[in-house]
């Protein structure tokens, strides 16, 4: 393996059995990105939510594991890649039988989804997040979760935790339960996973406008903060998250749920240049201060763990004129990643040439065929 591949990380096989559109589809790369092009509905997304799925959580879809299976046969499916990164390479695997739970296995060893962030880092932008400045603050909570996995694969496991921890306390709270011996021990759960969620995100949001502070970039950046309908939003100490729980529990009890804590964050953008909320900006800034938050994130990356990460970036070519678009794809080969692009038609990604493997995708009778890259 060269130099240039020890310090990047890539998939140099993926394979795809009875998975959405794909009956069967087998890619070997050589870590270039990859121009992926066709028409609508040829099954171009289904293979980036299958690379999303060698990393933790429910993919860039955020579908469940009886969703994607290929139909009619609803047998199963099975998404397996080997990954270089540092020097090591990885064989990985996740599927799901039919009405069965999804797994993954590392190197043929059974392991929780969390231990995927520890060999593996992703980002990614899809079409659905083009209106996250617009819509409701749990799409920009999980937004920021997603970047914030990507630097700390624990969060993950730590967002569960405080999750199965509040869901218990908003049981207890809907039951009008009012004896503090019952919150006692969830309170505390939660104070302690809290605090971590809290952390996580606030270094997160740190290095992240690092890493567009210290990069000359066509794309505009982002004064970003952490915004919440109180302050208790923003404790990272265990003792008074849990102060503050315990103080708040009689107006949860009104309202039925916990009130407090991290769960009611929301993310603020600003559009530097122009000091106007993101919210405010037009379609296309919207989708360049995205794209913008997308490399800082990568760049960071690059520099805390020595390898860019794998970017997966759906319809990326739309909003942006020409000369956008030449500036991400010479961003992302500086950066040497392995970014999975999309796009209805080759002439998107001819700025490319051939730093890229060009893929077409091609759907008959409801079943997507992968031809071959350059």
């Amino acid at each position: 393996m060269s130099d240039t591949a020890m310090s990047q990380l890539w998939l140099s096989n993926l394979t795809l059995s009875h998975f959405r559109s794909h009956r069967r589809a087998e890619l070997e790369l050589d870590g270039r990105p990859l121009a992926i092009f066709g028409p609508n509905g040829a099954g171009k997304t289904n293979i980036l939510e299958a690379v999303s799925l060698l990393s933790p959580g429910r993919g860039l879809r955020r579908a469940k594991a009886d969703e994607i299976a290929r139909k009619p046969e609803a047998i199963g499916w099975k998404i397996s890649g080997i990954l270089q990164t540092s020097g090591q390479t990885y064989e990985v695997e996740t599927k799901a039988e039919a009405g069965g739970n999804r797994t993954v296995t590392i190197d043929g060893k059974s392991s929780p989804q969390s231990a995927l962030g520890r060999v593996s880092r992703m980002v990614w932008l899809i079409p659905a997040m083009d209106r996250l400045w617009l819509e409701g603050a749990e799409g920009r909570r999980r937004f920021l979760d997603r970047l914030t996995l990507s630097f700390e694969p624990r969060h993950a496991d730590v967002s569960m935790t405080y999750e199965r921890a509040m869901r218990e306390r908003n049981r207890l709270l809907k039951d009008m339960v009012r004896d503090a011996h019952w919150y006692l021990a969830l309170e505390k759960q939660m104070a302690e996973a809290g605090a971590e969620i809290i952390a996580n995100r606030t270094y997160t949001l740190k290095r992240l406008q690092a890493a567009q502070d210290d990069a000359s970039s066509a794309f505009p950046a982002a004064d970003l903060s952490i915004d919440g309908p109180d302050d208790t939003t923003l404790i990272n100490d265990q003792d008074s998250l849990r102060q503050a729980l315990e103080a708040s529990r009689h107006m949860d009890l009104r309202a039925g749920r916990t009130l407090v804590g991290p769960h009611r964050v929301d993310l603020s953008a600003i559009y530097r240049a122009k000091d106007i909320e993101a919210k405010q900006c037009s379609t296309g800034e919207q989708k360049a201060l995205l794209l913008s938050l997308i490399l800082a994130n990568a760049r960071a990356l690059a520099e805390d763990f020595d390898a860019p990460p794998i970017m997966l970036l759906d319809e990326v070519a739309a909003h942006l004129d020409a000369d956008r678009r030449r500036a991400l794809y010479e961003e992302i080969c500086g950066l040497k990643a392995q970014a999975w692009m999309t796009g209805t038609g080759p002439e998107l990604f001819e700025d490319l040439g051939d730093r890229a493997h060009h893929i077409e995708v091609t759907s008959e009778d409801g079943i997507s065929t992968v031809g071959r890259g350059a």
